[in-house]
C-alpha cells in the first residue's frame, strides 16, 4: 500500500472517531462503530484495522474486547470519566467502597484504584483473572477493583454526574455499611472510623440502620459501637443494643482474634490501639 493510501485510511479512521464523539459515543461498542463506519466511508472489511490503527495513535482507549472510549486527543470530547468506564466494564455496577468515601468527601485521600461493586460474575477472561488474582483490572491509568455481591444485598445507590457522564454510586449510608465490612476497601478501619465522624451531620440514622439490617446482624453490631464510640444518635443505640446476636463478632473484620469483648455490643474490640503485643 502507497504512504498516501495509507494516509487517506488514517484519516478515515479519524473522521469516524470525530463521528462517534458528534453522536455522544464516548464509550463504544465495535458493533456501533460498525454501524456509523458507513457515514465516513469505511467498508467493514476495514473497520477492525482502523480502530486498531485509532488506538494504535491514541484516538481510543481498549476497555475490553470490541468495547472502547474516546481519548481526549478527539477535538471537543472531555476525557471520559474513570466510573463511566467503571459501569462499561460491567452490568449492573456501582461505585461503592474507598472510591465512594472520596465522592461523598467523607476522606481527604484519593483511591488510586476504582471499586466497583457489581453482582455479576466475570465472565470475560481478562476481568475474571483480575478478580481472582486481586491486583485489579488495568484500563489506561487506572486499576478497577470489582467486589462481588448477591444481587439482594445490591443496593443503597444512587445515579449521579460525573464529568459528561451519570453513574451508579453506592449512597453515603451504604458507603458507609461497606467500610464497616469490608475496611480493607475503604483504607482501613480508622479511615472508616474518621468518614463517620466527618459524614456525621448528613448522615440518614433510620436509613442506615434499615440497610444494616439488610445486610447482617455483625454490621449492625458494628455500626451500634461505632456510632456509641462517636457518640452519635444515642436515641437509637438501645434499638440496636437489644437486637440479639449469637457470640462475638470481631470489630474489624480483617483485624486478628485479640483484644477486649464488649458485652453491650458483642464484638471484640480489636483495633491496634486496644490490643495488646
Amino acid at each position: 500500500m502507497s504512504t498516501g493510501a495509507k494516509i487517506k485510511k488514517s484519516l478515515v479512521g479519524i473522521e469516524l472517531a470525530r463521528l462517534l464523539a458528534h453522536e455522544g459515543d464516548r464509550v463504544f461498542s465495535t458493533d456501533r462503530a460498525r454501524e456509523l463506519a458507513p457515514r465516513v466511508g469505511i467498508e467493514d472489511a476495514y473497520l477492525c484495522e482502523a480502530l486498531y490503527h485509532l488506538r494504535r495513535n491514541g484516538w481510543i482507549v481498549s476497555l475490553r474486547r470490541g468495547l472502547y472510549a474516546l481519548s481526549s486527543a478527539v477535538p471537543g470530547v472531555i476525557p471520559t470519566h474513570e466510573f463511566e468506564i467503571a459501569m462499561a466494564l460491567v452490568e449492573p455496577s456501582a461505585i461503592s467502597h474507598w472510591s465512594a468515601l472520596h465522592y461523598h468527601t467523607l476522606t481527604e485521600q484519593v483511591p488510586r484504584t476504582v471499586f466497583v461493586t457489581t453482582t455479576t460474575e466475570m465472565s470475560i477472561p481478562r476481568l475474571r483473572k483480575a478478580k481472582q488474582s486481586g491486583d485489579g483490572y488495568p484500563v489506561a491509568d487506572a486499576i478497577y477493583k470489582f467486589i462481588q455481591v448477591r444481587p439482594e444485598r445490591f443496593f443503597g445507590t444512587e445515579r449521579v454526574w460525573v464529568g459528561e457522564g451519570r453513574v451508579s454510586i453506592t449512597d453515603l449510608e451504604r458507603t458507609l455499611l461497606d467500610g464497616l465490612s469490608m475496611p480493607q476497601y475503604c483504607g482501613d478501619f480508622a479511615e472508616v472510623l474518621h468518614a463517620f465522624e466527618v459524614g456525621s451531620s448528613r448522615l440518614n440514622i433510620e436509613r442506615i440502620i434499615r440497610y444494616a439490617l439488610r445486610l447482617n446482624m455483625a454490621t449492625v453490631k458494628r455500626l451500634g459501637w461505632v456510632l456509641e464510640y462517636l457518640g452519635l444518635h444515642p436515641d437509637h443505640l438501645e434499638q440496636l443494643a437489644e437486637l440479639p446476636i449469637k457470640g462475638y463478632r470481631k470489630l474489624v473484620p480483617t483485624g486478628p482474634r485479640k483484644g477486649p469483648y464488649n458485652n453491650r455490643w458483642m464484638v471484640q474490640e480489636n483495633l491496634s490501639g486496644r490490643i495488646g503485643p
